[in-house]
């Protein structure tokens, strides 16, 4: 059995939510955030991580026996992001995670607040290394497993998206990949409900590398934004750089994003195979109407680039 069938065996079939009497799944019924001391009740080894919002710890869960993932959110950067969306019921990050149960997705297992009143989340520890760190070092690991990462991955966000939600900031550095090759989509810090209000022009946040034009130029957006990161992730998988060159100027970049198409993939990899160099090209596209419109689109066309 090769690397691609245990993915699929991983992923086919698997029980769904509990229905109720009318055939619709029953609610779930959210729990009160838990309020803890976090050092008496973490042990906390090292620091695996930290974002703009948060810090990261391996930690040794005292409670449940076990050496977890604690993220620390930073409880000002946390409130000033969610004042963005005053008046609009966004779910808190702890609430968004405890929905989201995939193999492709890392597993949240509690959140609450600590005595200092900063939101915490206590995740399953993932025993791997980033997919930024994957491309960056060109790692063997990745090299010739590009088209099962990138599928694992779209997995991920077909998920996501029907569960109702936008990721707004995938890129290699929120995807993990454990030392078996599994993919695990991380960080839902900037994620907000795939509604309408929520997807209002103005949001203009997230990995700029990674920004669809539509989110630059601050309009509606839909869950394409995350297909055009994901596309990009995929132009970084495969050629080892991004679409688009980045300027001294941040700004300078962003605006290259909108009047510039993307590189040639060619100009990197001159022995590309044609498919594979439409499909990069399609991922990135600035127009929404003419990239990947979903997840499972994506997917298909990357499977396909193994079958050829």
């Amino acid at each position: 059995m090769g690397f691609f069938d245990v993915f699929k065996g991983m992923f086919g079939g698997g029980g769904g939510p509990k229905k109720s009497g009318s055939g619709n799944p029953a609610p779930v019924k959210k729990k009160k955030p838990k309020k803890i001391d976090l050092e008496k009740r973490f042990d906390m080894h090292s620091r695996t991580g930290q974002g703009s919002m948060s810090r990261v710890w391996r930690a040794y869960d005292r409670t449940l026996g076990r050496t977890v993932c604690l993220k620390i959110l930073d409880k000002e950067k946390t409130a000033k992001f969610e004042a963005r969306f005053v008046g609009r019921k966004k779910p808190p990050e702890g609430d968004i995670c405890m929905d989201l149960q995939h193999p492709n997705i890392v597993r949240t297992y509690e959140w609450g607040y600590s005595t200092k009143g900063e939101p915490y989340l206590v995740m399953e520890l993932i025993e791997g290394t980033g997919l930024n760190f994957q491309v960056e070092t060109r790692s063997p690991k990745l090299k010739g497993h590009e088209v099962e990462v990138l599928a694992q991955l779209a997995d991920a966000l077909d998920y996501l998206h029907k569960k109702k939600f936008l990721h707004r900031d995938l890129c290699p550095r929120n995807v993990m990949m454990t030392h078996e090759g599994v993919v695990k989509l991380i960080d839902f810090g900037l994620t907000i409900p795939f509604t309408p209000e929520f997807c209002q022009p103005g949001n203009r946040t997230g990995t700029p590398d990674y920004l669809a034009p539509e989110i630059i130029r601050r309009q509606t957006t839909d869950q394409r934004v995350d297909l055009f990161a994901l596309g990009v992730t995929a132009f970084e998988v495969f050629t080892g750089v991004l679409p688009w060159e980045r300027s001294a100027d941040s700004q300078q970049s962003l605006q290259k994003r909108i009047n510039s198409p993307a590189r040639d993939p060619r100009d990197v990899w001159p022995d590309i195979p044609d498919n594979g160099r439409k499909f990069l090209i399609k991922a990135v596209e600035r127009d929404p109407k003419d990239r990947f419109q979903t997840a499972s689109e994506f997917k298909q066309a990357v499977l396909a680039l193994k079958a050829t």
